[in-house]
Parts: structure tokens; sequence; C-alpha cells
């Protein structure tokens, strides 16, 4: 599609929302690094919306539609909740390859909730969530995502290294199946163990398979008890065995900087572990609509990415 035209129906959709800022991101200057491309593209999860998807205000159909009309980004990580009872349709699924298609929008990977415990403490339902993932890791492949994100729960009061086996128990399971579909499983910090950066890290050492790996998130790092992992350990823990990225986001102070976390160091240690991908926009922020906070943290991205150039 002629980039001008997507420059002018991008100021057009956004500026009623988002006012300047929305001209503000509509440049979509690209920085390139060494080798002519960009240091990283930036990717949207459907999370950033829920709001809206949960209120029918968008079909999570045109979800790729609005990601490339509305923000001007082009590629996208779907939510399996906006289409739990999908993963099995082919005819849904034929609409939403045809649908991202239509608008030069590529689908990167499904974010996989609600399936079971990897690594639940009994091996019956530990088998069971990882059978449960089959047909999420069918559907990616389906959608020619690379990845499908998975939580790398348990259960049971084992300690510290006895979690880390049965996680990884069923990691590598649910990883030999990705395999035979060419599709990675990466795990995001997502909350208790998960969340503390060598645990994980622990978790994919055990596991050892190429095509298993993490997904680093900015802000996912509560361990439970009131407790928080630092951001910056963690991602810098995670990041070798990144497949993926998940620029969390919140708030923004008055000079667009996130004001939970330091992009530009966090970015450095992205950047650092040799990673090129896409990062994602996850916008989950109360003080800014939706729309202004996908925006707010895409520009924040590639004010960075001009920087670090």
């Amino acid at each position: 599609m002629n980039n001008q035209i997507n420059r002018r129906e991008f100021l057009r959709n956004a500026s009623l929302a988002v006012g300047a800022l929305g001209a503000a991101a509509a440049t979509g200057c690209q920085s390139l690094g060494r080798g002519g491309k960009p240091l990283y593209d930036i990717s949207l999860a459907q999370w950033s919306l829920h709001k809206t998807l949960f209120a029918k205000k968008l079909d999570a159909l045109d979800f790729a539609k609005a990601t490339r009309e509305e923000f001007g980004i082009d590629a996208v990580e779907y939510v399996n909740q906006f289409f739990k009872d999908k993963a099995n349709d082919e005819a849904y699924l034929g609409q939403l390859n045809s649908r991202a298609a239509d608008h030069g929008v590529k689908s990167l990977l499904i974010m996989v909730d609600g399936e079971g415990s990897l690594g639940h403490g009994d091996t019956a339902e530990r088998n069971k969530a990882v059978h449960n993932h089959h047909k999420w890791a069918d559907a990616a492949r389906f959608l020619g995502c690379h990845s499908i994100r998975v939580n790398a729960a348990t259960t049971g009061n084992g300690s510290f290294e006895e979690k880390q086996k049965l996680a990884a128990d069923g990691l590598r399971s649910l990883s030999e199946y990705g395999a035979k579909l060419d599709l990675n499983v990466i795990v995001e910090n997502h909350g208790g163990l998960s969340s503390n950066g060598a645990w994980l890290a622990g978790v994919m050492k055990i596991v050892d398979l190429p095509n298993c790996g993490t997904l680093p998130d900015f802000g996912n790092f509560n361990i439970g008890d009131g407790k928080m992992y630092d951001r910056y350990t963690g991602v810098a823990e995670l990041m070798p065995f990144a497949k993926a990225v998940s620029a969390k986001s919140h708030d923004f102070d008055e000079e667009g900087n996130e004001t939970h976390t330091d992009y530009r160091r966090m970015m450095k240690i992205v950047l650092s572990a040799g990673y090129r991908g896409y990062v994602g926009i996850e916008y989950e922020g109360g003080k800014l609509s939706e729309a202004e906070g996908v925006l707010a943290t895409k520009k924040l991205l590639e004010t960075v990415r001009d920087e670090l150039s």
C-alpha cells in the first residue's frame, strides 16, 4: 500500500482521538542501523486494545486493519481470549489470514492463556495442559506465526528447583510438538516464579531446545507477596533466550517517557543481547485511551530507535 496514502489515512483516523500526539506518531520514521535495516521493528499486541475488543467496539477480525490504518503498524500479536472457540475453525482463521494479508500485516504469534498449567504438579494434569495447547500451535501454524506464547505456571509446594523441572517437562513436551510444525514455544514472565528472571532462565536451560524460548515483558515482574523482581535484571536474564519482546507501557510524562520503565535503558539491554526482531507494544494504562496509549508507546519506541541508531 502506498506510504503517502497510509499517512493520510492514519492522520485522519487518529487525529480525532489523539490530536497532536497522533500527528507526531504519524511520521513513521524508520531509524536504520548498520546494513540499512532498522534496529528493531514494531508490532502491536492485541491486548493493547482489550477494553475495545471486550466491549465489542472492534471485531477481532478487524484487528489487523485497525493496526495498519489507525496506528501505521505492520505486524500483530494475537491473544487467544478474543477467539477462544475458533482454534479449530479454519474458516475463521482463514478470514484472519486474508484480512491481515489485505492490509499488509504480518501475524507473528498467538498469546495463549487459560489452557492449564504446563508445570502442574500432577503428571496427568500437566499432560492435559500440553495437549490443550496443541490446537493453538496448529492455529499459529495456519496463520503463519513463528510462535505461541505460553505461561510456565506451576502448582504444589515444591522447591525452586523442583518447580523448574516441572515447568521444563511440560514445555519440553509442547516444544517437541511445536518443532514438528516449525513453530517456537515462548514463555513470558507472567507472574509468580515466571517473573523471577533467574528461575525462568534456568527453565530454558533445562529444556534446552532451539524452538523453546522467552518473551521478555518490560513490566511483568510481580513475583508475589508484594515483591517485585528488578525489571532490568529480569529482562537481561531472559534476553539470551528471547524470540520476541513485549514493550509494556502504562503512563507517560510530559516528555513522552514511560514513567515505570526507562525505555532507553531497557532497549539497550535488548539490543546488547543481539536481538533485532519485533518489539511488541502492549499498552495497559488507564490515563490515556487505548488508542492514545498505543500511539504514545509507538512514538517512544521510534524516538529511542532514532537515538540508538
